[in-house]
């Protein structure tokens, strides 16, 4: 994978709190952190109120030029299909063999688009995704976060658990990643000696 680039998705309604353990620490890690909205320059407000300009316009987005794509939760999944467009963007990005991550809401966006018919994932609750009328139920596994191939779901109460996902696709913080995760999941206070020594 040659590019450091990372998309994040950003909409009306984004869950502010399901990304930026993510997004922090790979800016941290040295990706470039850039955001996709509809349209390029267009704002966003997110559930706190925090407006966000996008930088892409969603229909520019080439998988190429990505390193992974991140899908936020939001409550515009749950409130008809203004998002789709997100989840069809995702299956451009999978078939292209870019990883794609999507937390809480996002995950019942790509239930609908059928991608997660055929790969093990995992969502807020099995009934959540179930509501969508996917046909990839037996796919769901209870776990804070699932990689299956290029693929990376989880709840919207595990932020941590997705960022380590996230981490481990790309190859960041290589025998660094349990300590990060034991610090920021676990609160372990050992793991902060061991993540900056």
């Amino acid at each position: 994978m040659t590019s450091k680039t990372v998309h994040l998705a950003v909409y009306d309604t984004l869950a502010d709190w399901e990304t930026g353990h993510a997004t922090a620490w790979l800016a941290r890690a040295g990706f470039t952190v850039r955001t996709v909205g509809v349209e390029a320059g267009r704002p966003v407000t997110t559930i706190a109120g925090i407006r966000i300009v996008p930088d892409v316009a969603l229909d520019e987005l080439r998988p190429e030029d990505s390193a992974l794509l991140i899908l936020p939760g939001a409550e515009k999944y749950d409130e008809g299909d203004e998002l789709a467009p997100f989840a069809a963007v995702a299956r451009a990005f999978l078939d292209a063999g870019v990883p794609v991550a999507a937390i809480c809401g996002a995950t019942a966006g790509l239930a609908r688009e059928g991608l997660l018919d055929d790969r093990a994932h995992t969502s807020a609750a099995s009934f959540y995704l179930a509501a969508t009328g996917y046909a990839g139920a037996e796919r769901y596994v209870e776990a804070d976060a699932v990689t299956d191939g290029d693929l990376i779901t989880a709840g919207p109460t595990e932020p941590v658990a997705f960022a380590r996902e996230i981490f481990a696709r790309l190859g960041a913080y290589e025998g660094k990643r349990d300590a990060w995760f034991r610090l920021f999941h676990d609160s372990d206070p050992a793991a902060f000696a061991e993540l900056n020594g």
